[in-house]
Parts: C-alpha cells; sequence; structure tokens
C-alpha cells in the first residue's frame, strides 16, 4: 500500500469509530474536507478492505468496523433485555423520547443508555419513573421511540 493511502485508511477508520455515518457519499465528502480526494468507488473498496459493513443501531443503519460489530450488537441485546424488564412506556415528545418504568427503575435504564448510546442519543435525565432521552431531531426521536416500544414485553 502506498503512504497516501495507508493515510486514508486511517482517516477513514477514524471517521467510522468517531461518527455514525450511513451512505458512502457522506464518507466521500468527510474524507474530502480531511484532505483525501476519492471518489465513491475508492470509498467502496476502502470500505472493503477494512471489512467494514452496514448495521442497524438505534434505529439506524450505519456503517460499522468488523471489532465494532460484536460489541453493537451485544449492547442492543442488553437493552432490549432491559427495556423488556423494566420499561412500561416509550413515548416521543419533540426532540425527547420519554420512557416510564416502575418506581426507583429509571436510573437502570439511563445508565445502560448512557454506557451504549444510540448515534441519536446526546444525553439522557433519570428521575425515579421517568426518564427524558435527548436526541438529535423529532425525527429520530420518533424513530427511537417506535423500535423501543417494539422491544416492550418481549
Amino acid at each position: 500500500m502506498t503512504g497516501a493511502r495507508n493515510k486514508r485508511l486511517a482517516a477513514l477508520t477514524a471517521l467510522l469509530r468517531r461518527h455514525s455515518l450511513t451512505r458512502q457519499d457522506e464518507l466521500v465528502l468527510a474524507l474530502r474536507e480531511a484532505g483525501h480526494e476519492v471518489t465513491q468507488a475508492t470509498v467502496s473498496r476502502d470500505l472493503d478492505q477494512l471489512g467494514a459493513i452496514k448495521i442497524r443501531r438505534g434505529g439506524e443503519t450505519r456503517y460499522a468496523l468488523p471489532d465494532q460489530i460484536d460489541t453493537a450488537r451485544s449492547d442492543q441485546r442488553r437493552l432490549r433485555t432491559l427495556f423488556a424488564e423494566w420499561v412500561r412506556a416509550a413515548e416521543p415528545a419533540a426532540n425527547l423520547v420519554v420512557l416510564k418504568t416502575p418506581p426507583g427503575s429509571a436510573h437502570l435504564v439511563g445508565v445502560a443508555l448512557d454506557s451504549a448510546p444510540p448515534s441519536a442519543v446526546v444525553g439522557t435525565i433519570s428521575g425515579d419513573d421517568t426518564l427524558f432521552i435527548a436526541c438529535r431531531s423529532p425525527a429520530e426521536a420518533a424513530a427511537l421511540a417506535a423500535e423501543w416500544q417494539s422491544w416492550l414485553g418481549s
């Protein structure tokens, strides 16, 4: 591999680790902004070489590296189990998702979300039986609430 290609692959790896990127055109733009002149075909080949694949996490599909895949699946399984046991309702409210839990249980779910937040989540606030999850947009909040609602009681 050439030095330029090594630098490009390192930049692509860093982008995939730091950002939730869902489309190759986003990767092309981000790499160009970082000083790498690339085409979509180049990015496609680089993703293949890195072993990156698309995964579904937190209601969105995004690129992930092989070492991120098992962690993401494990985090999702843990969240699903917690939600099925502790969450009674998930409702969107503007750019928030409001979760209702039994008394004294909101912090359990909040800690799990804070340790592996879906990319749409900006932060959480836990009360006794209510958890507020701030999302980047109302659309992301609605998508997360719908996904999480489907986990309840499962």
